[in-house]
C-alpha cells in the first residue's frame, strides 16, 4: 500500500512538472538579456519588463483589457447567479433545456462562438466597439458562473431558506440575508474565474475588436505573427502570475466557504 502511494505521488509530481515546465521556461526567458527568444538565456536582465512598460501598444492593450474585464465579469456574475437561482430553486418548465442552452458555450468551439457574435454584431453595428467586446465576453463567461453557483446551490440546504420564509421574510430579504451570504464564496469564486477568463479570451476579442481596440491576448497574437522579442515572454509571465494569484484567491475563498 505504501509503495502504491509513493508511485501515485511520483506520477502526479511528474505530470505536474510536465505541465508547468513550459511556463517555467517562459518565466526564465522573460528575464533574458538576449535580443531573441533563447533558452537558456545568455544572461539576466529586466529590459523586457521595462520595454513592456515603455511600449504604448502594450499599455493601450492592457487598458482595453481592464475596460472589458471589469464590467464583463460583474455582469456575467450577476446574470449567472440569477440564472442559477432560477434553474435550481425555481420551478421552471424545460429547466434542463435552458441549462443546456446556457452552458452551450462550454462545448461549442470558441471560434464558432466568435464568428457567430461577429455576424450578429455586424447587423447591430457593434463590431469594433467596447460594448460589443463586453457583451461577447459576458456570453463566454456566464456558463462558468451558472455552473459554479448552481453546484453551490445544490449542496445548500433549502430548509434554511424555507425557515426564513416561514418566519415572514419576503423573497428578497430571504435572498439577501440567507441565500447570498451562504453563496458568497461561490459567487466570489465565479467573479474571479470570469475575470481570468475574460482577460485570457482571444477569439471573441480578435473577431470583434479593431485596430485601436485590442486586448492583451490580441496584442500578443499580433506580435507572435510578426517579428517578436522576449517582451512577449514578459507579458506571458505577468499573465501567468495574474492567473495564479486569482486561482490562489479562489482556493482561499472556497476553503473559507
Amino acid at each position: 500500500m505504501t509503495a502504491w502511494r509513493w508511485l501515485r505521488g511520483a506520477v502526479c509530481a511528474l505530470v505536474g512538472l510536465y505541465l508547468l515546465a513550459p511556463l517555467l521556461v517562459v518565466l526564465v526567458i522573460s528575464f533574458s538579456s538576449g535580443a531573441f527568444l533563447r533558452f537558456p538565456p545568455p544572461g539576466l536582465s529586466l529590459q523586457w519588463y521595462r520595454n513592456l512598460v515603455a511600449d504604448p501598444a502594450w499599455l493601450d492593450s492592457l487598458a482595453v483589457s481592464l475596460q472589458v474585464l471589469l464590467p464583463a465579469a460583474l455582469i456575467a456574475t450577476a446574470l449567472g447567479t440569477a440564472a442559477a437561482l432560477a434553474l435550481v430553486r425555481g420551478k421552471i418548465r424545460g429547466a434542463a433545456f435552458l441549462a443546456a442552452f446556457l452552458l452551450s458555450p462550454l462545448v461549442v468551439p470558441g471560434v464558432i462562438t466568435a464568428a457567430g457574435l461577429f455576424l450578429a454584431f455586424r447587423l447591430l453595428g457593434w463590431n469594433g466597439t467596447l460594448a460589443g467586446l463586453v457583451i461577447g465576453h459576458v456570453v463566454l463567461t456566464v456558463p462558468y458562473v451558472v455552473a459554479t453557483v448552481g453546484a453551490a446551490l445544490r449542496v445548500m440546504d433549502p430548509a434554511l431558506e424555507r425557515a426564513a420564509a416561514g418566519l415572514g421574510a419576503p423573497p428578497w430579504m430571504t435572498f439577501r440575508r440567507v441565500t447570498l451570504p451562504l453563496l458568497a464564496p461561490a459567487v466570489a469564486s465565479s467573479l474571479l474565474f470570469a475575470m481570468v477568463l475574460s482577460f485570457d479570451e482571444l477569439m471573441v476579442s480578435l473577431f470583434n475588436g479593431s485596430a485601436t481596440l485590442r486586448t492583451v491576448p490580441v496584442q500578443m497574437w499580433s506580435n507572435l505573427r510578426g517579428d517578436f522579442d522576449p517582451t512577449i515572454a514578459a507579458i506571458a509571465a505577468l499573465c501567468f502570475l495574474v492567473a495564479l494569484t486569482a486561482l490562489a484567491a479562489e482556493a482561499l475563498l472556497r476553503r473559507r466557504g
